[in-house]
């Protein structure tokens, strides 16, 4: 049995055909078209999907993994920032499911991405929590391998847990969200603002820290500092066997990691901390966990 699951981000939509084991067969990567909002982000998966089915048309269903708060019984994003104009309101399971008369399960991309990293992890930890660092922060929680959603929606939600009273502006209306300290996006304005260079990439400030330049390791120091106090925060509210740090900044944990791991004793943090092994393949593989999931409820044979 084979699905197709799909990581929807502000820059990028990837996709992969997944069989039951969890091999990728096929995979496509397209820019996410935020210029035209809700349509140009819908035309994004849909030319991503319609590229997979063209390798391979024997599909069972088609899971989704998005930035923003998803109601998952619904298939809907109830919530959205700027990072993906337009999209708050999206009935995203029924818009799959309209255009290609399959099942479409549909989930946050970092409650999918802690699915796809649990699904490869060797073990089974009782509670985990995921902290994706990319273009914004996302975060998820699980116990016993299912995630959980919930009351309104939000849990998991650490990019808008406030790290910075009265801070910087988020994007989603409040001042001082981790967001705005801990995504790649803010690595690379906190940079510019402190040595007036522009780097195209976070990775390329993490070489710059590792071959020691003295302003970006006043910066990146701070980040690292910020990342602790958010895993001390985690670890002392949720208290998860095993907390997962992925997102695009992961890329990159060769320079700082071990830095990290100092700050880690300074605050005390307890938790076993891993980065992300999937990389960019977690939102995937957890999109097509998603499905495999909804088909076992449904008592349907995988």
């Amino acid at each position: 049995m084979k699905v197709i699951g799909i990581d929807v981000g502000g820059t990028g939509v990837k996709g992969a055909i997944v069989q039951l084991d969890g091999t990728i067969l096929h995979g496509e990567k397209v820019p996410t078209d935020i210029s035209n909002g809700r349509e140009g982000i819908l035309g994004s998966i849909f030319e991503v999907i319609d590229l997979l089915m063209k390798k391979d048309g024997t599909i069972s269903g088609i899971g989704i993994g998005t930035a923003g708060r998803v109601d998952p019984e619904k298939g809907t994003v109830v919530y959205a920032t700027d990072n993906l104009p337009s999209w708050q309101g999206t009935q995203v399971k029924e818009e799959i499911e309209t255009r290609y008369g399959l099942p479409c399960a549909v989930d946050n991309d970092a409650n999918v991405a802690l699915l796809g990293e649990l699904w490869k992890w060797e073990g089974n930890p009782e509670s985990a929590v995921m902290l994706t660092l990319g273009t914004g922060v996302g975060g998820a929680n699980a116990i016993q391998g299912e995630v959980l959603h919930g009351h309104h929606l939000q849990s998991g939600e650490w990019g808008h847990v406030v790290l910075v009273p009265n801070g910087k502006p988020c994007n989603c209306g409040k001042k001082g969200c981790l967001e705005q300290y801990l995504s790649g996006t803010a690595l690379v304005q906190d940079v510019f603002t402190e040595t007036n260079r522009m780097f195209p990439h976070g990775s390329e400030i993490f070489k710059e820290y590792s071959n020691g330049n003295q302003q970006v390791k006043q910066v990146v120091d701070r980040y690292l500092d910020y990342l602790a106090i958010a895993a001390y925060n985690i670890s002392v509210s949720v208290d998860p066997e095993v907390l997962f740090i992925g997102g695009g900044v992961i890329d990159s944990k060769d320079h700082w990691w071990a830095d990290f791991q100092v700050k880690l004793k300074e605050y005390f943090v307890n938790t076993s901390i891993y980065p992300a092994v999937l990389g960019n393949q977690a939102g995937m593989l957890g999109a097509a966990k998603l499905v495999f999931q909804a088909m076992e409820k449904r008592g349907e044979s995988v």
